[in-house]
């Protein structure tokens, strides 16, 4: 940003991670995403990375790219209350994220990786597997 201090806030960085966890769920790199978008792949990463903030009309034209709405972006961010200020809305995303493993992009890639199985008994043995390691045969 050109002459201007720019600061990440846990918000730009959770749009960022959704942004690369959306972009390897459809198989994509970063030079795809960035074709397609007509940016250089630098800024892709700089949008993941939250390096550089992404406009509202980059975000609309990258989830159309990722065909998938605007709004999973902000999936798993707490709801914007008026009265909240900036640094108690950080805190919240950091928390939320740390509490809540659906928010944690590990646990979305897992759950495509599973439904990407090409039949029921793999699946099944995934989750017997799973269920092994922690204990509940």
């Amino acid at each position: 940003m050109s002459g201007k201090s720019f600061i990440p806030t846990s918000i730009d960085e959770h749009i960022g991670q959704r942004m690369q966890l959306r972009r390897n769920m459809m198989g994509l790199s970063q030079k795809d995403l960035a074709r397609i978008c007509g940016v250089t792949f630098q800024q892709i990463q700089k949008y993941e990375t939250a390096e550089n903030r992404i406009s509202a009309s980059r975000l609309f034209d990258v989830s159309s790219a990722l065909e998938t709405p605007v709004s999973f972006f902000f999936s798993g961010l707490p709801g914007n209350m008026p009265e909240e200020t900036r640094s108690n809305r950080s805190a919240r995303v950091s928390e939320q994220k740390n509490n809540d493993p659906l928010g944690k992009n590990e646990s979305l890639l897992l759950i495509n990786l599973y439904w990407k199985l090409p039949n029921d008994d793999q699946r099944k043995m995934v989750m017997k597997m799973l269920k092994s390691l922690n204990g509940n045969d």
